[in-house]
C-alpha cells in the first residue's frame, strides 16, 4: 500500500487539475453575470410593462429555485425533453451548460443588487442632470453609475465569495472540478481508494482562493472611498 507521502503527488495533481476547472468556471460566471445582472436590472426599472413583468417574473422564478436544479434542467432537459442533446458531449459540453446556468443565475441576483443600488440614489440628481443639459444616458453613466458602484461593492463581494463554493455544485453534472477530484479518491481514482484526506486538501484550496478573494475585494472597496455617499 502507497504511503501517505507517495500518495500526495498525485492527489496534489488531481486537484490542481480540478481546481484549474473551478477557477475557469467562476471566472467565465463573473465574465457574463456582471454586466447580464446589469441589463435585467434595467429591464426591471423600465416604464415598459411587458418587459418589466417578464423580467421581475424571471429574476422571481430563478432566485426562487435551487441552482442545483437549474444545473440540472439546463443540462439535460434538451436530450429528455427534444431528444437533442444540444450541449454536445464529453467535459466541454458539460463545462458550457454550467457556465449557462451559473452566469444566468447569478445575473438575476446581481440584478437586484444593481436595483437597490440605483434606486438608492437621490431623485434630485436626476433633476440636476437634467438641468445641466445632460441626456438620461449622460446622467446614468457619468452621474449614478459610480455611485451605484460604490453601493453594491459589499454586497456583490459577498456574491462572488458565495461563488467560490457554488462551482462545487458543477459536479451535479459530472463536471470535474476540485470536489469531483477529491471524491474521486473516495471511490477509487488512480489506484488510491477510500481516502478522505483529499477533501480536506480541496477544502483548503477554497479557503486561500476566498481568502486572496477577500483581501482584493476589500482594497477594491478602499479605493472606492473618495464616493462619500
Amino acid at each position: 500500500m502507497e504511503t501517505f507521502l507517495e500518495q500526495l503527488p498525485i492527489v496534489v495533481g488531481s486537484l490542481n487539475v480540478g481546481f484549474l476547472q473551478t477557477l475557469k468556471l467562476f471566472v467565465v460566471t463573473l465574465l457574463g453575470s456582471l454586466p447580464l445582472g446589469l441589463i435585467i436590472a434595467l429591464g426591471s426599472m423600465t416604464k415598459f410593462k411587458p418587459i418589466q413583468i417578464l423580467t421581475k417574473s424571471v429574476v422571481w422564478v430563478i432566485r426562487g429555485t435551487p441552482l442545483m436544479i437549474q444545473l440540472l434542467i439546463i443540462y439535460y432537459m434538451p436530450g429528455l425533453a427534444f431528444n437533442n442533446h444540444f450541449w454536445g458531449s464529453g467535459e466541454d459540453g458539460r463545462f458550457l451548460a454550467a457556465a449557462v446556468a451559473f452566469i444566468f443565475n447569478y445575473a438575476c441576483y446581481l440584478s437586484e443588487i444593481y436595483r437597490g443600488g440605483l434606486q438608492g440614489i437621490p431623485v434630485g440628481q436626476d433633476e440636476a442632470g437634467v438641468v445641466l443639459g445632460m441626456t438620461k444616458s449622460q446622467i446614468f453613466f457619468k452621474v449614478k453609475l459610480l455611485q451605484m458602484i460604490k453601493r453594491i461593492v459589499p454586497p456583490v463581494s459577498n456574491e462572488i465569495i458565495t461563488l467560490v463554493k457554488d462551482t462545487a455544485l458543477a459536479r451535479m453534472i459530472a463536471l470535474q472540478e476540485i470536489i469531483w477530484a477529491g471524491e474521486a479518491f473516495l471511490k477509487g481514482s488512480h489506484g488510491i481508494a477510500g481516502a478522505i484526506w483529499p477533501l480536506f486538501f480541496a477544502a483548503l484550496y477554497y479557503l486561500v482562493f476566498t481568502g486572496v478573494l477577500t483581501v482584493l475585494l476589500g482594497k477594491l472597496e478602499k479605493k472606492l472611498d473618495f464616493f462619500k455617499i
